[in-house]
């Protein structure tokens, strides 16, 4: 089962295709694909046909997750004599290529995945020119797909994008330069040029102009959750083949006080071939215009190869900062035979909102133990049962422990709730359980290294007790929490410093769960995602909705 993120902000892919029926049942996926690509004609400078890989993929724009079997098909119909088609074998699982085929097959939707990378090459005998669709359809019970297309032509412009140099450490406030060159190593002009820079939600660009246009999230709830920034800037310049330029004026990156571990995808597209944004882009009034002026080719820049890949780059920041995750338990009194309602769960104190944007990994797991005489009777949609060591348990009602998931993000002033229901069976006084939150560990949590108190990580979840309010507690490391009937909260379920094999949690030189602090920018990987594997056992499965990247 394969289960990969969603990062078509920062794919920089154009959606094509037709709109969903109106009165279609069940969520609405949208595939996507560039709009267009072009291939050396063959057999290419180095006497060779030079491969071009275009990628498909799908997005959840809903977020909710999507758990049933789906099947994926891609048209080559219409490439026979043109163009010829290889699977990706980084991205080939579950795909299969037969005559003009392409069949992949997948289980579930969650903020997103790569279907399938394809690499092509022009055919021996085509012509320069020639251009051809390439359609990716989808089905699956309940649901409906919208289909995307890519034209593909033999020869045409080949725009390239310098890596900038950065700073990858940064302090909240902290600004710097971002130095931006182009060109065009095609065999055909480039009639306009849009520049695209995307940036996650702890990275600010600093000014604004009026040949730039910049989005606005309009999400209801925490903007953060939902995806990048976009800023468009477009220029006049036609760049023949072999010319090169930069910007000229001044572009400014900024840490935000709420920075953390965040990113930057900067690229290059001939305009009107622009990724279509999903938010809306507006443009200010400033009465200044950013310009891009001629210059001459740097050996640093990437060979010609008439790929989009070489359009854009990205890279990762990592700003020193910390969030606090405190948990909320709860003080509630009944009688026998009664049934008491629990908001549980936890908020994030901040400063910094905490995003796992490469793995896709949960942030944080909220590990609820129930109070002795209690049988929790109404079971939150992000909670799973356990037993109490912690292992898995198939029925939901009545666990004595429940584990909580978050998505992938956390923001800087999040809170989570899990509102349950307990039926008080049997009444013992000051019966207490516990809230414990932290990152995921095998059997419980496990304390991030950027939350700087874990004094607040766990609160006592008391029935029936005295004090009205319980007082959080630092967290102890027994392994197997029992509920039990004193006075003083029970001791929080286990942690282990290991997490499940292949999987970041924060905690260790990847502080963002996979996102790597190099600041190294070695290709698109938050661009396009990357061929993404569930990982751990069945416990791991049954709690987890967890992925782990390859960079």
């Amino acid at each position: 089962m394969r289960k990969r993120i969603s990062l078509l902000a920062a794919a920089g892919l154009a959606a094509i295709g037709l709109a969903a029926p109106a009165n279609a049942a069940g969520p609405v996926f949208m595939l996507t694909s560039p709009a267009e690509i072009g291939l050396f004609p063959h057999p290419g400078d180095t006497g060779k046909p030079q491969k071009t890989r275009v990628d498909f993929r799908v997005e959840n724009e809903a977020g909710a997750p999507f758990n049933n079997r789906i099947t994926y098909t891609i048209d080559l119909s219409a490439l026979k004599g043109v163009v010829d088609v290889a699977l990706d074998k980084e991205q080939d699982y579950g795909c299969t290529l037969a005559a003009t085929t392409v069949t992949c097959e997948d289980w579930g939707i969650w903020h997103g995945s790569s279907v399938v990378g394809l690499d092509l090459t022009a055919a021996k005998g085509s012509r320069t020119g020639a251009v051809v669709d390439l359609t990716m359809t989808g089905s699956a019970e309940g649901a409906t797909f919208k289909p995307a297309t890519t034209k593909v032509r033999i020869g045409g412009p080949d725009l390239v994008m310098e890596k900038s140099e950065l700073k990858a450490k940064l302090t909240p406030g902290e600004t710097q330069p971002l130095p931006i060159v182009f060109g065009n190593t095609g065999t055909e002009s480039a009639k306009g040029v849009a520049l695209e820079l995307k940036t996650t939600h702890g990275m600010d660009l600093v000014e604004q102009y009026d040949n730039c246009a910049y989005s606005q999230d309009n999400t209801e709830g925490q903007p953060w959750n939902t995806g990048w920034s976009t800023t468009v800037c477009t220029f006049d310049n036609v760049v023949q083949p072999g010319e090169f330029y930069e910007i000229a004026g001044p572009l400014t990156l900024k840490a935000a006080p709420h920075a953390f571990i965040d990113g930057l995808i900067y690229g290059v597209h001939e305009a009107g071939e622009e990724p279509k944004s999903g938010r809306k882009l507006v443009k200010p009034s400033t009465g200044k215009k950013l310009e891009a002026r001629k210059r001459a080719a740097k050996g640093a820049l990437r060979s010609a190869d008439l790929d989009p890949w070489n359009n854009q780059h990205e890279f990762d920041f990592e700003t020193k900062n910390t969030a606090d995750l405190v948990a909320a338990g709860a003080s509630l009194k009944g009688k026998a035979g009664e049934t008491v309602k629990a908001d549980l769960g936890f908020r994030n104190s901040g400063p910094a909102w905490i995003a796992y944007l490469r793995s896709g990994e949960d942030v944080a797991m909220t590990d609820i133990v129930i109070p002795a005489g209690a049988k929790v009777t109404k079971v939150p949609a992000d909670c799973r049962a356990a037993t109490a060591q912690g292992e898995q348990r198939e029925e939901q009602l009545g666990a004595p422990r429940y584990f909580c998931s978050t998505s992938h993000v956390v923001g800087e002033k999040e809170k989570f709730s899990y509102p349950f229901e307990l039926k008080i069976e049997k009444v013992v006084a000051a019966a207490t359980g516990s809230v414990s939150v932290g990152g995921w560990a095998p059997g419980g949590t496990t304390q991030p290294r950027w939350d700087p108190n874990h004094d607040n990580n766990t609160a006592a979840l008391v029935l029936n007790g005295k004090d009205p309010v319980p007082t959080p507690t630092p967290a102890p490391t027994t392994a197997s929490p029992t509920p039990t009937a004193p006075t003083s909260p029970a001791a929080t379920p286990g942690a282990s410093a290991s997490p499940s094999p292949g999987a970041g949690t924060g905690n260790g030189k990847t502080p963002n769960g996979g996102l790597a602090t190099t600041g190294a920018a070695t290709g698109p990987v938050l661009i396009a995602g990357v061929a993404l594997v569930a990982a751990g056992g069945a416990v791991f499965l049954a709690f987890r909705r967890r992925v782990t990247g390859r960079a």
